[in-house]
């Protein structure tokens, strides 16, 4: 079923990281990046200094920016930084350019400059909506030639001083009005699943990887979409899951289970009953479902002396039992009977050699917002590397993937 409830999810001040609009400032070094942070969020939170290279990692701030939503600034290094510690800030800004949703290219008194120009292209290619700020009007304003480029090619742009707080509104409406119309609407994660008043049941295991004293974040949101969608959650261990199952009068809508203990949940589950995963649901909330169900496939294909790259979105301590470095390299080990090799990176690195890899299967991608999950979909499909998710995967490997799909088969196909 494919039809339902979709609501538009409002993101609040206390929003999930994943889901805030990732803003990036970006410019040569004194540009005002700095300055232009600290006037749009009302706050001295970044350094202001006339010593070039002040800002050195990226600095982060959450706001809430209205009508748009959260989202989160991300004040950079200058992109013309510049000796072997430059080239590292340089790296590191490339890396929140990657993950932003849109960007404020700020221009100083200098007006655009090959760094600016390469920058624009480099956004273009990656199809980033972005501001241009001529920054500094208090010294002198934009180039009548860098406004005739802005004219000419149709690019958003404004000019301000952000040391003296002037077209801070201004900035801010325009940040708005860059948004893409589909950012701007919030994918459901089950709620077209089911309709209204529909009883909705998590199994949800409790085992060492389990956090203590609360739930992970993917069971978090699935939990409250239902609520806000006026249906009823049960959460329920798996080893609850038979003796519950017989305590209701009619069955559930829709089982959403941990992936871990999917082949345990399906033996038990009725076939009448849709059953799907977290990390299936999170597969199209956070990217697309069909370039992970193929990616799955191709566990089928593997030879000896295949790499596979494990991805995390989030750095963790690895327990004894980890799924991503344990549990899912003796799983495919096991399922393929080859000798295949494994390589595990964690945050924001992607790496370069991605062609070295027979498949690249990624976590749930909680942590991060859609944007630089979809830029890593692409990027494979680019490089002609298969990519999937752990619930994913995990399905494949236990033999229950078309059942998993199945209540999204309108996507998955």
């Amino acid at each position: 079923m494919c039809q339902g409830i979709n609501p538009e999810t409002s993101q609040g001040q206390i929003a999930p990281r994943g889901m805030r609009y990732q803003i990036a400032i970006l410019g040569r070094r004194n540009a005002g990046k700095s300055s232009l942070l600290n006037m749009l969020v009302g706050q001295q939170v970044a350094i202001v200094s006339d010593i070039k290279g002040t800002t050195t990692d990226a600095v982060a701030k959450p706001y809430e920016l209205l009508p748009l939503g959260a989202v989160t600034f991300f004040d950079t290094a200058g992109i013309d930084d510049n000796g072997t510690l430059g080239e590292q800030r340089v790296k590191a800004t490339r890396h929140v350019l990657y993950r932003a949703d849109i960007a404020l290219l700020v221009v100083d008194d200098q007006g655009l400059t090959e760094h600016e120009f390469a920058l624009i292209e480099e956004m273009t290619a990656l199809k980033l909506p972005f501001l241009i700020v001529f920054n500094k009007v208090d010294i002198c304003m934009p180039k009548a030639e860098d406004i005739d480029f802005c004219r000419q090619r149709k690019l958003s742009f404004i000019a301000v001083s952000a040391a003296k707080g002037q077209g801070d509104k201004e900035v801010k409406r325009l940040i708005s009005e860059l948004v893409p119309a589909n950012l701007k609407v919030q994918p459901p994660l089950a709620g077209d699943l089911y309709n209204e008043g529909a009883h909705i049941l998590c199994v949800v295991p409790i085992d060492t990887a389990a956090p203590k004293g609360r739930l992970i974040l993917p069971q978090v949101q699935v939990l409250r979409e239902t609520l806000d969608n006026n249906c009823i959650a049960t959460v329920v261990k798996e080893s609850q899951l038979a003796h519950l199952l017989t305590q209701f009068s009619s069955p559930p809508a829709l089982i959403i289970s941990d992936a871990q203990v999917i082949k345990q949940v399906d033996s038990i589950v009725p076939a009448t009953i849709p059953l799907t995963t977290f990390s299936t649901l999170f597969a199209r909330f956070k990217g697309e479902l069909p370039p992970m169900v193929a990616g799955a496939n191709t566990l089928d294909k593997l030879q000896d002396g295949c790499k596979i790259l494990i991805c995390e979105a989030c750095s963790h301590h690895a327990q004894d039992d980890d799924i991503g470095r344990v549990k899912l390299p003796n799983w495919i080990r096991s399922y393929s009977g080859k000798k295949i090799t494994f390589d595990v990176i964690s945050g924001h690195d992607f790496p370069e050699n991605l062609e070295e890899y027979a498949l690249v299967v990624h976590c749930g991608a909680c942590m991060f917002n859609r944007t630089e999950m979809l830029r890593r979909i692409r990027e494979c499909e680019r490089r002609n590397v298969p990519i999937t998710n752990y619930g994913v995967a995990i399905s494949k490997l236990q033999g229950v993937l078309p059942r998993i799909i199945q209540p999204l088969i309108c996507e998955a196909i």
